[in-house]
């Protein structure tokens, strides 16, 4: 006896569907983006993964949400490597602790008093208003 669901004779997932639904999880497309483009529910897509032998769909992105993320840290990675300066700086900060520096100039606008002359200064000319 074939099975129908509220939508008519229910099918099971080809595997040009699944190819498409491990694809949409490598790059890190949600549950409801891979249902609304297979055109199902959350419900009958893990019953259609159960079918295949899968345990479940959380249980099928781990195992390939990390496929898509090495996939695009090799594409940045090659970015890098290729001289996108860009892509150099962000992978310095991020792999090696490297931050853009900042001067600061701690001297008075025409560079004459460092801030403890600054500090002293002001101070003496407070006391002398009183």
């Amino acid at each position: 006896m074939e099975k129908t669901g509220p939508k008519g004779p229910s099918k099971p997932m080809s595997d040009k569907e699944f190819d498409q639904l491990v694809n949409m999880i490598r790059i890190q497309c949600t549950r409801d983006e891979i249902c609304d483009i297979l055109n199902m529910s959350d419900d009958t897509l893990n019953r259609r993964l159960k079918e295949r032998g899968e345990k479940n769909f959380a249980a099928l992105y781990k195992k390939h949400s990390g496929e898509g993320k090495a996939s695009l840290r090799r594409a940045q990675w090659k970015a890098a490597q290729d001289g996108n300066p860009t892509m150099l700086v962000w992978l310095g900060k991020q792999m090696l602790g490297q931050r853009d520096k900042k001067d600061l100039d701690h001297t008075s606008s025409d560079g004459s008093m460092t801030p403890r002359e600054i500090i002293i200064r002001a101070a003496d000319a407070k006391t002398s208003d009183d």
